[in-house]
């Protein structure tokens, strides 16, 4: 706020919300000014807040947009910031029309620093999280076997970790197999799995808001050769960038550990995704591990490393991992085997 000259900050979504007030629905707008919080909440949400919130005013919002603008009148606000990501176009026409006279500033990466660091307690549920997913992928292992359909594994995988306390998947399960493994983010379908396929999957679990995010592969009897040694560069590739990984590493070094043994393998063309993102109260936040990634690595920061081979009309490889950094190098969150696993 003192870097822009800002008098308040909008925030809009759901994850900054939870983090800087402790509210957990659906809707709302938290005000942040100089020495408090102000949350905006419509009837629907106001006891839930009053229960939720600590360290931020609850009051009502009425009329949307026209309410939002009737408390920056209130607080006799010149100058605020908005939380460009959490604002659609739409709702920021809205915004101005109602609240004229006031100066907005869009705010996309000065906020990326809010949540980029996860302190014990976010750490911890962030493990829950990852034995609840592994839990439920064990049970149904016993599934991806031929003659099972892609959909049917996925279902049951989101089903078991809802029954072991998940209170909803971080994303919905990528079940791919065949060639269809060399779609890196292929929804799961009605494809009966093969022998000698190769099936990725790709599933997380959610714990108190936090979210975990794991990716395997397996091997459906005895696939291809070069899918064999696809495999073993892609573990190559993904220990590397995981030796890689301690405070002060560039992020984009550690994403290049892992592209540049791939592309030594002749494999660079089918790796056209980054080596990880951040992982907290959604699936997908900062800090991003790519070829354009800007700092370095920090205590507290979790992020997954998960590079991949994808050969077209093949078939496809991806090891995903979920690591925090620590002072000596960083802790591998996930647990479940890397394999491959030949079912």
């Amino acid at each position: 706020m003192e870097e822009k000259e800002l008098e308040g900050i909008l925030f809009f979504s759901p994850e900054n919300l939870r983090y800087l007030s402790g509210f957990t629905g659906g809707e709302g707008v938290l005000l942040a000014l100089k020495g408090k919080r102000v949350l905006l909440v419509d009837f629907r949400y106001l006891e839930q807040a009053q229960e939720e919130v600590s360290g931020s005013e609850v009051q009502r919002l009425e009329g949307g947009m026209k309410g939002v603008a009737q408390a920056l009148r209130r607080f006799d606000l010149r100058r605020v910031g908005l939380e460009a990501q959490g604002l659609s176009l739409a709702g920021y026409g809205r915004l101005a029309e109602e609240a004229q006279g006031v100066e907005f500033v869009p705010l996309d990466r000065d906020l990326e620093v809010l949540r980029r660091r996860k302190g014990p307690e976010e750490v911890e549920r962030i493990r829950r999280a990852v034995e609840m997913a592994e839990g439920a992928l064990k049970e149904v292992l016993e599934m991806i076997r031929p003659g099972v359909k892609e959909s049917e594994v996925a279902l049951e995988l989101e089903f078991r970790m809802r029954r072991l306390g998940s209170e909803g998947v971080a994303f919905d399960p990528i079940v791919a197999s065949g060639p269809r493994s060399a779609l890196p983010h292929a929804k799961p379908s009605l494809r009966e799995i093969r022998e000698g396929d190769v099936v990725i999957v790709d599933f997380g679990a959610r714990f108190d808001g936090y979210c975990s995010d794991e990716t395997r592969t397996f091997f459906v009897g005895r696939p291809e050769e070069e899918l064999r040694k696809v495999y073993r560069v892609v573990k190559e590739a993904h220990d590397r960038a995981l030796e890689a990984i301690k405070p002060g590493v560039p992020l984009k070094e550690i994403d290049r550990r892992a592209r540049d043994h791939i592309k030594e393998a002749g494999y660079g063309d089918y790796f056209g995704h980054g080596t990880g993102h951040g992982v907290g109260l959604v699936v997908h936040e900062p800090p991003t591990v790519n070829e354009e990634a800007q700092g370095e690595a920090e205590v507290g920061m979790v992020f997954t490393v998960e590079p991949g081979i994808y050969l077209p009309d093949r078939g496809g490889v991806r090891i995903e991992d979920l690591v925090l950094v620590t002072e000596g190098g960083c802790q591998v969150l996930t647990g479940a085997d890397e394999g491959p696993e030949i079912l």
